[in-house]
Order: structure tokens, then C-alpha cells, then sequence
């Protein structure tokens, strides 16, 4: 079979996704490649589709066993031949799975990396043709990563012992640049084909909320989600147990994982969430890794992790279908002080020389502060998770609560001088707590041992709350105004900005939400339109939707799977929406090969025309059927006159900021919005921007002709050191193009997806 084969008959699908076929294509023209991609983009399919293909055994190395595991038993259940060698068989189990791995049963194995040293492995790998060593969660091999583990140091020690070097291929999905280059460097890749298709996942909402008593928003949060399977994520065991133990009271169908548990109480908590008896994990960090349950429709962490690559991977678990799903963080003061006691305590680093501890030791401490940033940020928060990953793309998603919320640019340079001046007048020895509480004019123990009553700023900003004044705090932080020791102590200290503010009386202005509410939660996040998956299904197709999962149940108890092995939630949806009458209809669906077909095919079929009657619709419009155009619903956009008198023109805007605000006028039940895509495509057009591609991002360049039209550029320097542009618009820019909108003559037409040129 050919690579089209064997991904329609073995796995269901008609067509590879991004970046998929290139790395198959280097594999099988016998090169080493390298895979960036984001989670549930499919990277599995990257090496499991050459295996198949390949003359010998592909090894894949895995660092988890319930990863091996579970993409192990897919494999069997799409009928490929697939085993796993780790230290959950027991000794007579181990032989056996060698055994037939010698006779060719097996065209891919899973091994853990600390198996590759044995005996009994080496033997039979010194004697057997490997055609391919696969590294999954190859940032495991970096001691820069977040995740290292040193027995991933053994891989390429095994790889030289081989009578011949195998192709040797590399997946992940979470690695920054420095990382990137330690993944080649030390496993030695040869000249990799490399493919990074990006680390964002539009699928998924983000959100940062702030609420005065989380567990009451978390309750609130599960009432609302009633019929969907989650990830609660604690930073203590502590806390899982009391919140497992409260949500249990309060009629929650949950289980818990955490380290302190017994191996036993963890396999049988893990295999509850993933056979659907429990729908809400409570967990530390100790959960899923590997876990490749379809059907998690939100994480919410309970507290912020310690890292921006530790979110990521976390909220990775979420909607892996690529259906739509939800990721909350809920932050509090304290979430800071509880991480920050971890780095003070961690003892994984103490293998590592002095010099090296310390190095690792203060990254660790940047990660935590750039992960706080992220909670208080105004900017869009999937552009600040891309950034943090060296990914450059326009700040509006809109698809996470800060897109969604409506901003005021507000003026809080006397706040900014007052905190400022605070910090030099007291000569830079205290914390943020106690230089809010003096330009609060606080009456403490504290305030008077410190003398702190004395400060010239003392009250100065009394009038103003001090939620307010935390979030200027942090803006100044975040800005390089101010900075925060991570040591023992968290004292508050001068940069060389400081005097911008406090010597050349530099105006500083912010974005904050028009709305704040006691809860955290944004306007932006109440107003949004609830996505799940199937919402394109009727009362009818919900019905079928719901008697197609009890089918699958049934079929995964009996076979003693999870139940989305056997089909996904996805490809149930499809099953309502074609409603398929026998098995060459079925095959049309995706995620349903030729194997799936032939085993399960007849059993889902019958269901489907016991459940279904001819003359009732089972979508909410059939014109969203795969091949069909969707019919109009909203009216395009349409610039009027008395839209155009309601806004609100600026000297300097960002286009986000400036169609945020042309959105929020716009009727949004009768009109469609306006994108920043279609505005930057006519912007290119018309030449005011050039675009190039530099290592495989696009990036644009302003014009001579594009400043004459009034648009400024301003360079940034990222976290990573990577320069990059900002742009922004002066107000005879923004009046310019809204007299693109209102003269049709312009060349300027208004579509379904927002204007084009």
C-alpha cells in the first residue's frame, strides 16, 4: 500500500493534514526528520504511516506507559499489529512480546527509554532490521525543556550501537527555539526535513478569570458543562483531595490523580475518566501526559502553572478532535507564592554542577514570570502564548476572553508616577504588597514598622481601589518599568526605564476592560456564543447522537477499550449529519477505515436506520453537510454612514484595537464582523505593506507608500531576543479606511469572511 492507502484504510481518512505528508515523504525517501506540531494535529500518523509502509520494526520511544499504551491499543483497534515493552509486563509477558517481535509480528514497538540499555532489548535489536527510531516528546531529551528526563540521554548511545543507523525521526509539541536546536544537536539529527506548522490551536477558548471564591465559579462552571468530560488541574495534592471530595458532595461525577495515590488508585482512576464512568478529572500535574481522550471539552487549572510551557501542554489535552473546547485559568496572589515555594524546594536539579543549577534555576524563575504576565495581560492571550514560542501573528484571535472583551485605553500616569516614585523613595527594599498598601495610605503593623507612613507618597492614591492599582503594578512590571526580585525575598526594584516615568514624565496609558465584575470575569466571556461539539445537529440528530454513543459503550465495555478508540465524538457527529445507509456510505465518514468498517460497520448502521425518519432533518441546516456551501445567515458587513459618526478616532491605534472597537459598534445579531485579515490583504494589495518569508514565517515589511498613508511601525525585541514590528495607525489612517468600507467604488467589497480586494 501507498501512503494514501494505508491513511484511508487503517486510520479513515481522505487527506493529510498540514505538514503531515511532508515529514511522511522524508521518511520514506530514508531522511532523518524533525516535527513541530501542535497537539491533535497528528503526529502519531507522521511515523505510524512509513512503519506500515517500510521494510523492518519502527521503535518508538515513548517516556510514558499509559501513552504507549493507549496509542498501542488504537493501533490494534484500526487492526495494525502493535506492542509495547515496558515495566508494566510482567516477565513472562516481556519474552513473549520480543518474541513475536523477532518473528515480524510487530511492524511498530513502543519502548521506554529506559529499556534500550537491558540485555534482553539489546540482543534483540542488535539482531533485528530497524528501519526507524521515532522520539516522541523529543523536548524530553533537553534539560532546557520543562519536561527533561536524562534516560531520553540514552537514545543516542543506543542508536550508535546498531549495526546500521536507523532513519531517526522527532516529535513535539512543545519546544522554543533553544530547545528546538538542543532536540537536533543531541539527537544528532542529519541533516532533518523540518516542519513546524506553529503551536496554535484556534479550536480552543482562552481565558483568565480572577474570582473571589474559585470553587464557587468552578461549581458554577461544571453546572454549565453538566454533559462534558474535563480536566481540573491543582497545583497540591492537598487541594485535589478537598476539591475531588467537594465536587463529589455536590453531585459531580469525578475522580482524582495525584503522586500520593497507589499505583493501583491511579490506574483505576485514570481508567475511570478514559472509559467515561467519571467525567471530571481532579489532578496534579502527574495527569496526561499521553493521555489522547478525544472527547475533553475544557481544562480549567484552579491555579496558574509555573510555566508557559507547562500550560500549553497541560491545556494540549483539551479537544484533541479539534472540535471546539474551553481552557480557564483561575489566578490568584497566592497560585505565585506556591510555585515560587516549589523552585525554592526542588531537588531535580541536584545531579547538575553549581554553575548549571543556577542557570537552570533562573529560568525557571523567568518561566514563572512570564506565566504571571500572562495572567494579567490586556493583549490578546493565544498571541502571548504564541509569541512566548516565537510565533509573530496579528494581537486578535477572537477566541479568548480578552478579544472578546470590550477595552478603554486609559490614562494612569499619575498612578504610574505615585507607585514608581514609591519604590525610589523607599530605596528599593520592600514588596508589592507593601507599596500598595502605602500609596493606599494603609494604617498597618507593617506600614508603621517601616516607617513607610513617612513616604512622601503615603495615601497619595487613596481613592483609588486596589484591584486598580495591582493591575497598573503589574503593567509596570510587565512593561520594564519596574521589576521583582524571584529570590527569597520579592522586593520590588528600579530599571533603567524607571526614569522615563519618574525624570522625563513620560504619559503611560493602558488597556483595561470597560467592565470588571466581583467574579473576574470579563464581559467578553458572558457574551460569548457557546460552541460544542454536534451543535450543528438538530433535536433529532442530538437523539441519534446520544443512542450512536450508548452503541459505542456498549461495544467499548465489551471489548474493554476506551470508547473514543473506537470512534470519536467526531466522527458520531458525521455519523448523524450523512447518515449513512451501508458500508460504502460509512466509509465516507471521517475516521472510519476500511478495518472499523468491516468490524463495527454493520452494528453502527443498523442503529442509524432504526433511529432515523425520512422527513425530519438531523442538522440545523443541511447545507452544512461535508460539500455543501453553508447558505447565508447573518448580512455581510456593511459600513454605513451612521456606523462611521460612532467612531471613536485616535491619534495612534493597533488595527485590532481599532476593528475591535468598529465590531463592537456594528449590529452583531443582523451583521457579520469585520476581520483584520481582509483590511491587511487589501493593505498588501495596495502595496502599503511587502510580506516575506523568513525561516518559514511570514512576515511583513511597511512601505514608503503605507507611512505616507499613516501607519507608524515600532520595533520590539521579543523575550526570546527576536525582533519583530508593531504597527499602528494614526487617525488619518483609520479615517482612510473607513472610507474604504463606505465607497464600494474602492475596490473594496464586503464578503461573508469580512472584506477582500
Amino acid at each position: 500500500m501507498d501512503k494514501y492507502q494505508v491513511l484511508k484504510q487503517c486510520f479513515g481518512f481522505d487527506s493529510f493534514r498540514e505538514g503531515q505528508e511532508t515529514l511522511i515523504d522524508g521518511i520514506l525517501a530514508g531522511k532523518d526528520v524533525f516535527g513541530v506540531m501542535p497537539t491533535g494535529s497528528g503526529k502519531s500518523l507522521c511515523f505510524q504511516i512509513p512503519a506500515l509502509i517500510m521494510e523492518g520494526i519502527t521503535l518508538v520511544i515513548s517516556p510514558l506507559i499509559s501513552l504507549m499504551k493507549d496509542q498501542v491499543t488504537a493501533l490494534n483497534q484500526a487492526g495494525v499489529h502493535a506492542a509495547y515493552l515496558n515495566s508494566s509486563l510482567t516477565a513472562r509477558q516481556y519474552e513473549k512480546a520480543l518474541e513475536y517481535a523477532r518473528a515480524g509480528r510487530y511492524p511498530i514497538i513502543y519502548v521506554a527509554p529506559e529499556r534500550l540499555e537491558t540485555e534482553a532489548f539489546l540482543d534483540f535489536a542488535l539482531h533485528t532490521k530497524i528501519a526507524m527510531v521515532a522520539v516522541d516528546e523529543a523536548h524530553c531529551v533537553s534539560q532546557w525543556g520543562q519536561d527533561f528526563r536524562p534516560s531520553y540521554l540514552k537514545i543516542v548511545k543506543f542508536i550508535k550501537r546498531l549495526p546500521t543507523r536507523p532513519i531517526v525521526s522527532a516529535f513535539t509539541a512543545t519546544a522554543t527555539k533553544e530547545v528546538r536546536e538542543d532536540i537536533i544537536d543531541i539527537l544528532m539529527l542529519q541533516e532533518p526535513v523540518m516542519v513546524t506548522t506553529g503551536y496554535d490551536r484556534p479550536n480552543l477558548y482562552l481565558g483568565v478569570q480572577h474570582p473571589g471564591n474559585k470553587y464557587e465559579a468552578l461549581r458554577a462552571f461544571l453546572e454549565a458543562h453538566s454533559n462534558q468530560c474535563g480536566i481540573v488541574y491543582c497545583l497540591t495534592r492537598k487541594l485535589v483531595e478537598d476539591i475531588s471530595e467537594r465536587l463529589r458532595e455536590d453531585g459531580v461525577s469525578v475522580t482524582r490523580y495525584h503522586a500520593g495515590l497507589s499505583a493501583e488508585e491511579r490506574r483505576k482512576n485514570q481508567d475511570d475518566f478514559i472509559y467515561d464512568r467519571s467525567q471530571v478529572m481532579v489532578a496534579t500535574n502527574a495527569f496526561g501526559m499521553g493521555i489522547d481522550k478525544s472527547n475533553v471539552r475544557f481544562i480549567i487549572h484552579y491555579n496558574m502553572p509555573g510555566s508557559v510551557e507547562a500550560y500549553y501542554q497541560e491545556i494540549g489535552r483539551c479537544a484533541r478532535d479539534q472540535e471546539p473546547g474551553e481552557c480557564i485559568l483561575y489566578y490568584s496572589g497566592q497560585d505565585v507564592v506556591t510555585n515560587q515555594f516549589f523552585l525554592d524546594h526542588n531537588t531535580d536539579n541536584d545531579q547538575l554542577d553549581l554553575v548549571t543549577r543556577r542557570i537552570v534555576s533562573e529560568r525557571d524563575r523567568e518561566r514563572l514570570r512570564k506565566m504571571t504576565f500572562y495572567c494579567f495581560t490586556n493583549e490578546c492571550l493565544r498571541d502571548y502564548i504564541l509569541r512566548y514560542f516565537g510565533e509573530y501573528h496579528s494581537n486578535y484571535c477572537g477566541n479568548c476572553a480578552n478579544c472578546l472583551t470590550r477595552f478603554e485605553t486609559v490614562d494612569v500616569t499619575e498612578m504610574a508616577r505615585a507607585l514608581v516614585g514609591c519604590v525610589f523613595s523607599c530605596r528599593q527594599r520592600y514588596g508589592v504588597n507593601v507599596i500598595l498598601d502605602t500609596v493606599r495610605g494603609a494604617n498597618t503593623a507593617k506600614i508603621r514598622q517601616y516607617r513607610m507612613e513617612q513616604s512622601p507618597y503615603y495615601g497619595s492614591l487613596s481613592r483609588i481601589p486596589v484591584y486598580r492599582l495591582r493591575q497598573v503594578m503589574n503593567y509596570l512590571e510587565m512593561q520594564g518599568f519596574l521589576s521583582v526580585t524571584r529570590d527569597e525575598y520579592a522586593i520590588v526594584k528600579l530599571t533603567e526605564q524607571s526614569g522615563r516615568i519618574l525624570d522625563r514624565g513620560e504619559a503611560v496609558v493602558m488597556k483595561m476592560a470597560q467592565e470588571e465584575q466581583d467574579t473576574g470575569e470579563r464581559s467578553g466571556e458572558r457574551k460569548r456564543k457557546k460552541e460544542t461539539v454536534g451543535t450543528m445537529l438538530s433535536p433529532a440528530g442530538e437523539g441519534l447522537f446520544e443512542k450512536l454513543r450508548s452503541l459505542r459503550a456498549e461495544i467499548a465495555k465489551a471489548e474493554q477499550v476506551p470508547p473514543y478508540i473506537v470512534f470519536s465524538d467526531k466522527t458520531l457527529v458525521h455519523m448523524c449529519m450523512i447518515r449513512p445507509k451501508m458500508e460504502t456510505d460509512l466509509l465516507k465518514v471521517p475516521g472510519v477505515g476500511a478495518f472499523k468498517a468491516g468490524k463495527y460497520g454493520e452494528q453502527f448502521l443498523e442503529c442509524i436506520r432504526n433511529n432515523v425518519v425520512d422527513d425530519e432533518s438531523y442538522v440545523v441546516n443541511e447545507q452544512l453537510l461535508p460539500g455543501k456551501k453553508p447558505r447565508k445567515g447573518k448580512k455581510e458587513f456593511a459600513m454605513t454612514r451612521e456606523l462611521a459618526e460612532k467612531i471613536q478616532y485616535l491619534e495612534c491605534i493597533s488595527l485590532s484595537d481599532f476593528v475591535g472597537q468598529i465590531n463592537g459598534l456594528r449590529d452583531d445579531d443582523t451583521m457579520k464582523r469585520l476581520t483584520i485579515k481582509s483590511i491587511n490583504q487589501k493593505l498588501t494589495a495596495d502595496g502599503y505593506f511587502e510580506e516575506t518569508v523568513i525561516d518559514g514565517y511570514s512576515r511583513r515589511t511597511l512601505t514608503e507608500v503605507g507611512e505616507a498613508f499613516g501607519i507608524t511601525a515600532e520595533k520590539r525585541i521579543s523575550e526570546k531576543g527576536n525582533e519583530y514590528e508593531v504597527f499602528y495607525y494614526t487617525e488619518r489612517a483609520q479615517r482612510q479606511i473607513v472610507e474604504w468600507l463606505l465607497d464600494s467604488g474602492n475596490g473594496l467589497r464586503c464578503e461573508s469572511t469580512g472584506l477582500s480586494s
